[in-house]
């Protein structure tokens, strides 16, 4: 059977996307050097999302975690912010997050250049820290009323830590998702996207704009978030949870980190307990009141439409390829729900 364009073009874009994974291989390793880690230190790729994290091994056993950026998406000065916040949180007991380690020169941030890749990439090296994510397949009212009561202790931190300025660092509001120039693209593009679907998703646009424009950006509110706490970034181990991943902090609404928390399963049916248990963590820390938790839905559909664009735009990495078929009709189902309650 002849292949389709389709299948052409993905067969292409998984080519190149190899390609892209063995130069950044050979960049990682080679950048090793900027840190003083023992001869015969390696680095193996973790996983690649935004950026491409490694498993660096030391020939003594001992081990870290080098995050090698995504190019073009954040500078060197957004960076920095980003890891003052987690130094921050570190230092004052907030939540337990993995320390960043500096180079030879004494920065945190180092640049690598290759010949095999157009443009230089930042990095990051992390210390390593026990523990597990937490499976999926297992009950999850444990760990996210944990979650809720971390992500309280975040938002406290944040409200009274004093920025270093200059402070640069994403913005998760309306316009970063809907707007002409949308952090992670257009929705629209989404694959398999049908004019039925898109439909039901211009209604929830204009919903979410109207609900999010009334609800406000007061400081209690809004401020920075971690924008990507969902189970993939906590680290469990026995009595203790590390809060690992602060690549996409930056300023939004304190419950987008909900939404953020239920990433690509706002379908599961264990959501509703799931979303009981944050908001009773959450409470166990800070104030929510009424009126904001009913404003929770408003907000997973704002994350699930960003998520909806981040699969068209990042259509060469294989988790997008994986949610793709079927992403744009489930959140054509959420939006059709949420419409029929907040609409």
């Amino acid at each position: 059977m002849a292949q389709s364009r389709q299948e052409a073009v993905m067969e292409q874009t998984s080519l190149a996307h190899q390609t892209l994974l063995e130069r950044l291989d050979a960049l990682a390793n080679d950048s090793l050097r900027y840190w003083a880690l023992p001869a015969g230190s390696t680095a193996r790729l973790l996983n690649v999302s935004e950026n491409a994290t490694y498993l660096v091994a030391l020939p003594d056993g001992g081990r870290r975690v080098l995050r090698v950026h995504r190019e073009n998406y954040h500078s060197e000065r957004a960076i920095e912010c980003e890891l003052a916040w987690a130094h921050a949180l570190r230092a004052t007991g907030f939540v337990r997050t993995p320390a960043a380690i500096p180079g030879r020169d004494g920065r945190l941030v180092q640049t690598g250049v290759s010949a095999d890749l157009p443009n230089p990439r930042h990095m990051v090296m992390f210390e390593h820290v026990p523990g597990e994510q937490p499976d999926e397949s297992r009950d999850l009212v444990g760990p996210f009323e944990e979650l809720g009561a971390m992500a309280a202790r975040l938002h406290e931190h944040a409200i009274h830590w004093q920025k270093p300025a200059p402070f640069e660092r994403l913005t998760w509001d309306l316009d970063a998702v809907f707007g002409p120039q949308a952090t992670w693209g257009d929705w629209r593009r989404a694959p398999h996207l049908d004019t039925e679907m898109q439909a039901v998703l211009e209604r929830v646009e204009q919903t979410v704009r109207t609900r999010l424009e009334r609800f406000g950006q007061s400081p209690q509110r809004y401020g920075l978030i971690h924008a990507d706490m969902r189970l993939a970034n906590l680290l469990m181990d026995g009595d203790r949870t590390w809060l690992i991943d602060f690549d996409d902090c930056g300023s939004g609404w304190f419950l987008y980190d909900f939404a953020a928390g239920i990433s690509f399963i706002e379908d599961s049916p264990a959501i509703p307990a799931m979303r009981e248990a944050w908001v009773r963590g959450y409470r166990l820390v800070r104030d929510l009141p009424d009126e904001e938790e009913r404003e929770i839905d408003s907000f997973v559909m704002l994350r699930r439409m960003a998520l909806t664009a981040w699969i068209a735009s990042h259509i060469n990495v294989p988790e997008a390829q994986a949610l793709a078929p079927d992403f744009a009709r489930v959140s054509a189902e959420l939006g059709e729900d949420y419409l029929s309650r907040m609409g």
